[in-house]
């Protein structure tokens, strides 16, 4: 079975690439994926995989179906939207969307899927039970597409046992794969905040109520929460990226200031803690200087959370297929996944797809305007997937 998935994936390696570089050229943001929902379900109906176009409005619901199709369900899952990024790359499949770019590498998710579909459906006939792929929009934007099929019914009819998806990691070498068992992603919130004083001439600040310093003192003391209110042993992250006035000048102090943040963490007991100290200290230092704070917290994606078994089970098929020296082990992350909440409600693996080249020149990381990928990790990206479908099914010709 295994030599069988890697022929397919090498038969269909110059169509999946030609599949990668059609979505590059065509990306569409988040909740908007019209077209790219449209192109999914056309190859889909080409290769004869029966489908459902329009879960989450855009997205794509499949159904392979082996030997004995009721007897287990497991799902494979990709992600379709794209960045508000302008492309710098000088390449013929550049984004001809001006100011939208697959700057994450969810066209290759989406290619690496479609790949391991037509490698699926070849080989239907020598496993048992079923495989959902889902290729998900709005993984980009809250409130997240992942919260949207599961709401819409994704995880039932057929209910898979477990999921699996990656995600394209450039620090890795093609070829490589790496998993985390266990907690390995951040939840994910926003942090919008409108900090409102007295504007007035800036040489006379004793006239006025300074919103600028009072936000400069509330982001300091905001770390402090961070720093000397959680456990130590639980990561938190609070980054301030966005801090605008509205009407200020090198003369003129503003009548209010903006800023916007992200808080992350992976216990949810702080979370919730954590959320309610931010907006008392922003809202009663603002006070106690004259002036006044609405603090908006937008809750995010939660925690992603690899199941153990699933997640260990996943990285010894991973190294039957491709050799112990191409898989490793990854560290937790402070980045966010909306793939988290498909981890809370089923046994979920989540593991990195190396795309990265340094002979290539393929180094720039994800959510950069100059991201690209060393294009034979859609063979690992097919193969692999495929690979731990039909381990997870478990397939009729490893019992003969």
């Amino acid at each position: 079975m295994k030599e069988k998935i890697k022929r397919l994936a090498a038969q269909f390696h110059p169509e999946i690439i030609a599949i990668r570089r059609h979505l590059h050229r065509h990306p569409e943001l988040s909740f908007q994926e019209v077209e790219t929902g449209k192109y999914i379900a056309s190859k889909l109906t080409n290769y004869g995989i029966r489908h459902e176009h329009g879960w989450g409005v855009n997205g794509v619901v499949a159904y392979i179906e082996g030997n004995d199709p009721s007897s287990k369900t497991i799902a494979l899952r990709a992600d379709i939207d794209a960045l508000p990024i302008a492309e710098m790359n000088d390449v013929p499949y550049k984004s001809q969307n001006q100011g939208v770019m697959h700057a994450c590498g969810h066209d290759v998710h989406s290619a690496s899927l479609l790949g391991a579909a037509r490698i699926l459906h070849e080989l239907r006939n020598e496993f048992e039970g079923t495989i959902k792929l889902i290729f998900q929009p709005a993984e980009e934007r809250l409130p997240g597409g992942a919260s949207i099929l599961i709401a819409e019914g994704v995880l039932e009819n057929p209910a898979p046992a477990n999921i699996i998806g990656q995600h394209v990691l450039p620090a890795l070498t093609t070829g490589k794969v790496g998993f985390r068992p266990g907690m390995f992603m951040a939840s994910a919130d926003e942090l919008y905040v409108t900090v409102r004083g007295k504007g007035g001439h800036g040489a006379m600040p004793h006239e006025n109520i300074d919103p600028v310093v009072i936000t400069s003192h509330i982001v300091v003391a905001l770390q402090q929460i961070v720093s000397r209110r959680s456990n130590p042993i639980v990561p938190s992250v609070l980054t301030f990226g966005k801090i605008n006035s509205t009407g200020g000048s090198t003369n003129i102090i503003p009548n209010e200031v903006k800023m916007e943040g992200t808080f992350r963490t992976m216990d949810e007991d702080w979370r919730a803690k954590a959320h309610h100290l931010m907006k008392k200290m922003a809202e009663s230092m603002a006070e106690s200087m004259g002036g006044a704070c609405d603090f908006h917290i937008e809750k995010g994606y939660p925690f992603l959370k690899n199941d153990e078994e699933l997640t260990l089970r996943s990285r010894q098929h991973a190294v039957e297929y491709l050799g112990e020296g191409n898989v490793g082990d990854l560290p937790m992350r402070m980045t966010a996944e909306d793939f988290a909440y498909y981890s809370q409600k089923i046994p979920a693996c989540f593991y990195r797809l190396g795309t990265g080249n340094v002979d290539k020149g393929i180094t720039s990381p994800i959510h950069t305007d100059t991201f690209d990928v060393d294009e034979d990790s859609l063979l690992v990206g097919m193969g692999l997937m495929s690979w731990l479908a039909v381990c997870e099914l478990g397939n009729t010709l490893a019992k003969h």
